[in-house]
């Protein structure tokens, strides 16, 4: 497992899901914030959150994610004020200003966007905010959205040229197995284009996120073609991940990636 090697001015990017921060684990958002704040002060970090909308669910009196766009939209609006409002009061225990970002998938395919959206996150790094993304699920369609946060994690880091990724959920490493099978084991490292064949790798469990075990792969690659190095691990860990210990499992980065556009 791998160490988290913090060079001089490294840029990195971390990701993390609903089911981390919201309901019975919204007390994960204090050690989490711990942790950025410790990367804040020797580096550069960005912070890709979900949450929006499982965070707004009991303010509409929802108890499962909704499956209606409509109100999907509307716990994310009630939530991504809240979520904010959270993450900025913890963040106040550092000095550390959060600056928020909401994005559509829109926005990375178009050039004028995708260029305005890294001038931005650029320029607030040199200001020494802290950039929190989101989707915009407030006016996200079906049809044009992301899907998970795992993706639009991977194309932050990608656009800003991160010099790592870190995807943070509700499990420790990926395995070859689920967990309860007989011969499951934790994947140490994946070599950049391993296949990763004969693993088996499932859905999420969560009732309130939209991503699994299969998006994180889907996005470490993304990531890793653009020569990030990437981590997946829980979100508890990281403040142990910032402070040395080598957790979760490491995607090695392309050694010859294409220049960022």
């Amino acid at each position: 497992m791998t160490s988290l090697d913090r060079g001089a001015g490294e840029l990195i990017v971390i990701k993390v899901g609903s089911s981390s921060i919201s309901g019975e684990r919204r007390a994960q958002i204090e050690p989490l914030v711990d942790g950025l704040a410790s990367l804040h002060r020797s580096g550069r970090v960005i912070l890709v959150s979900s949450g929006a909308i499982s965070t707004g669910m009991p303010f509409l009196g929802l108890e499962d994610r909704p499956a209606d766009l409509p109100m999907q939209q509307a716990a994310a609006a009630v939530g991504q004020n809240v979520l904010m409002n959270r993450y900025q009061r913890s963040l106040s225990r550092h000095e550390v200003i959060a600056a928020q970002i909401l994005l559509t998938a829109s926005d990375m395919d178009m050039d004028s966007h995708r260029v305005n959206a890294r001038n931005a996150l650029e320029r607030l790094l040199e200001l020494r905010m802290l950039p929190i993304v989101n989707e915009n699920d407030t006016v996200a369609t079906h049809e044009i959205r992301f899907g998970d946060n795992d993706r639009l994690a991977a194309l932050v880091a990608k656009l800003v040229g991160a010099d790592r990724l870190i995807l943070l959920s509700d499990i420790e490493a990926l395995r070859t197995a689920p967990p309860d099978e007989a011969g499951s084991e934790p994947i140490l490292t994946v070599p950049y284009g391993d296949p990763l064949d004969g693993v088996r790798l499932g859905a999420s469990g969560s009732h309130i996120g939209s991503g699994g075990a299969m998006t994180k792969v889907d996005a470490a690659r993304l990531a890793a073609d653009a020569g990030v190095r990437v981590t997946v691990t829980a979100t508890p860990l990281l403040e142990r991940l910032v402070a040395g210990e080598r957790l979760g499992t490491e995607f090695e980065p392309n050694p010859d990636p294409d220049p960022v556009g």
